[in-house]
């Protein structure tokens, strides 16, 4: 029993020429003894053997990860959509990243891949019949959107194939498209909408002509409609300076004329200080390049007092009234 040699760790028998303790794993290199010499020959055990173990016992892992990964990258790009993708709970993955045997984990991965496809595929379904309704509202404004048509068909039969990578993919590339192209036509819109408020404000104060803010809407919704959106925005900024022009040259005529109007009936002569005040702020706002802001506040004032546009307009040239002043 002399010859024998003990492990240091647990004090096990070692047999002759062990490096390593059959029962506890510990080193059983002597003190002083020049283990790197061994290291060539046997490898002591250590972390770095277990985890090679452990990765060969678990080849599943990797895939594992692969598939998370996937379903991470449905969720974020679905969201738009307005679909939850379901995923594994962390203590789900962790425990089958550890499993001996993967196979049942792995039939628990395909199941969710199964409801995620699916539900994706129907939130294609309903996203496909919104969009088709946006394009046509494009298309009614001679908007081309045939490309778009043909990627939303794309991407709902990519979906129902279960390539949810491609159908994520077109979907995001039609929507953004999509957008801008609402975002362009409805900035046409406003400016549209804009200035008709304008003129309409003009025509009530009187500084148009009955009418004319109708006939400039039926030409310009005739050119909205025709899809001429770059020609439609510079018709626009050119109406509307000579809206502008004509309202600063016929303001100071105007103001005076209002003014003597609302002096009217007063006791002391002068209109009343809230007006008086009102009428100042709107005049500035027009001087000020806010000409729809003062307009608008102008057809407020005047309205409020009950004045009739014709009792304020100053006399056009050719009319009775201007003839015979």
């Amino acid at each position: 029993m002399a010859g024998l040699r003990t492990c240091r760790t647990c004090g096990a028998v070692l047999p002759s020429g062990t490096l390593a303790c059959p029962a506890c794993g510990a080193s059983t290199d002597p003190p002083g003894g020049s283990r790197g010499a061994r290291e060539g020959t046997a490898p002591a055990a250590g972390s770095a053997p277990r985890r090679a173990a452990s990765t060969t016992e678990n080849p599943f892992a990797t895939e594992l990860n692969r598939r998370l990964a996937r379903l991470a990258q449905w969720s974020e790009a679905a969201e738009p959509l307005g679909v939850g993708v379901p995923h594994l709970p962390a203590w789900a993955q962790e425990a089958a990243a550890r499993a001996r045997s993967p196979e049942p984990w792995a039939e628990v991965v395909r199941a969710v891949e199964r409801l995620a496809q699916r539900r994706i595929a129907e939130a294609f379904d309903r996203w496909e019949e919104r969009t088709n309704s946006r394009i046509g509202r494009l298309e009614a404004y001679s908007v081309d959107s045939r490309l778009e048509h043909s990627q939303v068909e794309d991407a709902v039969h990519a979906a129902r194939l279960g390539d949810i990578a491609q159908a994520l993919a077109t979907f995001q590339q039609v929507d953004r498209v999509v957008s801008l192209k609402e975002r362009h036509l409805d900035q046409a819109r406003g400016d549209l909408e804009h200035l008709l408020a304008f003129l309409r404000d003009l025509e009530a104060l009187g500084l148009v002509d009955p009418g004319e803010p109708a006939e400039v809407a039926t030409e310009l919704e005739r050119e909205l409609r025709t899809g001429r959106l770059a020609s439609l925005k510079q018709r626009l900024r050119l109406l509307r300076s000579r809206a502008v022009t004509r309202t600063t040259e016929a303001l100071p005529e105007y103001v005076a004329r209002l003014g003597d109007r609302l002096a009217t009936g007063r006791p002391s002569g002068a209109p009343a200080e809230a007006e008086t005040r009102e009428l100042a702020v709107a005049v500035r706002s027009v001087l000020d390049g806010r000409a729809e802001e003062g307009i608008r506040r102008l057809r407020a004032l005047t309205e409020a007092r009950g004045l009739a546009r014709s009792s304020l307009a100053a006399p056009r040239a050719g009319s009775p009234s201007a003839e015979g002043s």
